[in-house]
């Protein structure tokens, strides 16, 4: 081992001394490499936040399983079932309580505006903590006076003055579906990519804003346990209970996260989209580092015939090459991975959207752009493993 190092000591290092001969061409390199990698981190970064902000509103919910009709797709388009279904659902041995919750996209006067725009209203039984939010716990009170409403502090748009208002104590108040309500208190949720932000109230209070609904008709049926019950066990039988209703579908918390997620996945074409951009990165990224390669491999195949008319196997050039391409791997991340924490910053203060970097995401990119200057190493090398010393000369 000790031989191994002092032989790597030893050795001169070629690669770096065939980049550095060319600055110009280096830092052409580099910039490159960067390029791809802010697009890639980009991509990513927004990628994530799409999935992390529309499943805000999931992983805040309390309730060990969840009840949802088949036909809802996502958070922002959700059916609904008879309330029934919570009775019979209270009767499967070990549930503790099974309660209502509504949700629905409503259009209200921004109150400092004065501009009609879209929010997610919430509902549920405020005797009953639904969501692990401490501020909306600390004001259930609140919700039970009629038209009265939590906002989401966090929410996309111009609010600062209204938010100042609600912190100093007074109340707001706005209008939703031509009708009068209160905002009283605020909570901190986030925006996402299907709502810019999110009101909170109880049942009377929503069905008041949304006259074509019933009471009956809800959303998600939150299903509390026993202390000792799984939630897997309880889940089958709740299947199994309401088998013949086909109007309900049984979840676990963890499937319920999945199933918001798995729609901005698959379904919807924003998460291809995202894909794709972290794919064109990857790409850009393999192009620029192999036509830097390949132009150092015609600029010095004089050389590398030398070494081969000298007895220096292609292994031996090939690791040259493969040196070149670690070495613009690893100085082409640094820019690469510094600039899109501005930029992220930047997005974050400008969408209100969840976007941060992640060591994760860091170790991700940084073998991604291993792999891409390994590739383009390997395309550039084709045509020095078949250069005929004779034929240079």
């Amino acid at each position: 081992m000790i031989g191994f190092i002092q032989a790597i000591q030893r050795r001169t290092p070629l690669g770096w001394l065939q980049l550095n001969h060319n600055r110009s061409r280096l830092l052409v390199a580099l910039s490159g490499i960067a390029f791809a990698d802010v697009l890639i981190f980009m991509q990513l970064g927004f990628q994530n936040s799409l999935y992390d902000s529309n499943t805000t509103l999931n992983r805040a919910v309390l309730a060990d399983i969840i009840l949802i009709s088949p036909q809802s797709r996502n958070m922002q388009n959700m059916s609904t079932f008879s309330r029934r279904r919570l009775f019979q659902a209270a009767d499967v041995p070990g549930v503790k309580a099974a309660e209502p919750m509504y949700i629905s996209m409503v259009t209200w006067k921004n109150p400092q505006t004065k501009r009609k725009t879209t929010v997610q209203a919430v509902a549920f039984n405020p005797e009953q903590l639904a969501l692990n939010i401490p501020e909306v716990n600390a004001q259930l009170d609140k919700i039970k006076l009629p038209d009265n409403f939590l906002f989401d502090r966090a929410a996309r748009g111009e609010y600062k003055e209204i938010l100042s208002q609600i912190d100093a104590g007074q109340t707001v108040t706005t209008e939703i579906e031509k009708r009068t309500i209160n905002i009283s208190g605020l909570f901190k949720l986030g925006s996402s990519f299907g709502a810019d932000g999110t009101i909170i109230s109880s049942p009377e209070n929503f069905i008041r804003i949304s006259p074509k609904r019933q009471i009956g008709s809800i959303n998600f049926g939150l299903i509390y346990l026993k202390p000792g019950y799984d939630a897997q066990q309880v889940a089958a039988a709740l299947k199994s209970h309401l088998q013949d209703n086909q109007d309900v579908k049984v979840l676990t918390r963890q499937e319920f996260i999945k199933f918001e997620e798995d729609y901005w996945k698959k379904e919807s074409p924003i998460g291809f989209i995202f894909t794709l951009g972290v794919s064109m990165g990857f790409m850009v990224g393999v192009i620029i580092v192999y036509q830097v390669l390949s132009t150092d491999v015609n600029a010095h195949l004089k050389e590398y015939a030398t070494f081969k008319a000298m007895g220096y196997p292609n292994i031996y050039l090939l690791g040259i090459i493969f040196e070149e391409a670690l070495i613009l791997a690893t100085l082409g991340f640094i820019p690469g991975f510094i600039i899109p924490i501005g930029l992220y910053q930047l997005a974050r203060n400008a969408t209100n959207l969840p976007i941060y970097m992640t060591l994760t995401r860091a170790v991700m990119v940084f073998i991604m752009t291993i792999i891409m200057c390994a590739i383009s190493g390997a395309i550039a090398t084709n045509k020095l493993q078949s250069a005929d010393p004779a034929d240079m000369f």
